[in-house]
């Protein structure tokens, strides 16, 4: 991480959150191809509805700890007791659509990575298997939804997943990549383009 004042970062950081700043600049519109890491951003961000992402962000130790570290095979053969045991612990959002949608969401996903092999294959279709650069200047550039995330959501949807509407994947695709919307002085933005 680079020293908090040093650099130009994008204008929704919270220079007084380490934490969140630390997300930037290590994770946040970096390309993600591995399906266990896809899987919990799917997760967190469906968990982030209503709520901050930094609310999920400063739980997401405490899910992975409850969830089997995002183990999608694990997740999917979740019981009733499991879920009402998770409904009990403090440490995650404990929203009983949300926990519900997480396994539902676990079984689906292994429905995908079935027919495509990785689930990685599959969400990448939705921008050409390429990460697509945008030219963000400030906060009033950002978008919450786009065509992409609108037909992301909408076939995932079809395929029985929970808590996709098109903002949750469009937050999905900027954590993983699949944009880059860091700003345009943003140091983060260049060093990723270089990075593909």
């Amino acid at each position: 991480m680079k020293k908090l004042k040093d650099v130009k970062r994008c204008p929704w950081v919270d220079m007084d959150k380490p934490d969140y700043v630390a997300y930037h600049d290590d994770e946040w519109g970096v390309p993600v191809y591995d399906d266990g890491t896809l899987f919990e951003f799917l997760t967190l961000e469906g968990a982030q509805a209503g709520l901050s992402w930094y609310t999920v962000l400063r739980k997401r130790e405490n899910y992975r700890e409850a969830f089997d570290n995002f183990d999608a095979i694990k997740v999917a053969k979740y019981s009733e007791k499991k879920i009402e045991k998770l409904l009990q612990n403090p440490g995650i959002i404990r929203n009983r659509l949300k926990v519900r949608a997480t396994v539902n969401n676990a079984q689906r996903f292994l429905e995908v990575q079935k027919e495509f092999g990785t689930f990685s294959d599959y969400i990448w279709t939705f921008v050409n298997n390429k990460p697509k650069v945008n030219k963000i200047k400030a906060l009033k550039d950002y978008h919450a939804t786009t065509t992409e995330s609108d037909a992301m959501s909408k076939d995932l949807r079809r395929r029985g997943f929970k808590f996709v509407g098109s903002t949750i994947c469009y937050a999905h695709m900027q954590a993983t990549g699949m944009v880059n919307d860091h700003t345009l002085d943003c140091y983060r933005r260049r060093e990723i383009i270089n990075g593909y």
